[in-house]
């Protein structure tokens, strides 16, 4: 199959399941927290699909450094569900159906940025 948009990506499409189930689990989290943790979990787990979008958008060597980004964010929305299982927000057999999604979208996002790496041997963004 030929990609012809990011919603062709098995990348995008699994993050945005990912986004779903983030926002699945933060409405179990105490009332207080929806300026705190439950919205910054949403504004990483968005920013996953969003930078893979943009970046295949964009092309080029720009679309390496978004699913570089993408990364970060499903690093830093991984670490908020582990803090919400330490304050006792959720369990751990709640998140961990998330955690395993997590795990897929990570390893899809590996293999793009390897595949870009790949293609943008020479750029000075795969030095970093």
């Amino acid at each position: 199959m030929t990609v012809q948009s990011y919603r062709d990506l098995d990348a995008w499409k699994l993050a945005m399941d990912f986004v779903v189930a983030v926002y699945a689990i933060t409405k179990q989290f105490p009332r207080e927290e929806t300026y705190g943790l439950t919205s910054q979990m949403h504004r990483a787990a968005v920013g996953i699909p969003s930078n893979i979008s943009e970046g295949h958008q964009q092309g080029g060597r720009v679309y390496l450094r978004h699913v570089i980004i993408a990364l970060g964010s499903l690093a830093e929305t991984e670490t908020q569900l582990e803090i919400a299982r330490r304050l006792n927000y959720v369990s751990a057999t709640d998140i961990d159906p998330t955690s395993a999604l997590a795990g897929d979208v990570r390893r899809l996002l590996f293999g793009l940025r390897r595949a870009l790496r790949q293609k943008y041997a020479n750029s000075d963004i795969t030095r970093r």
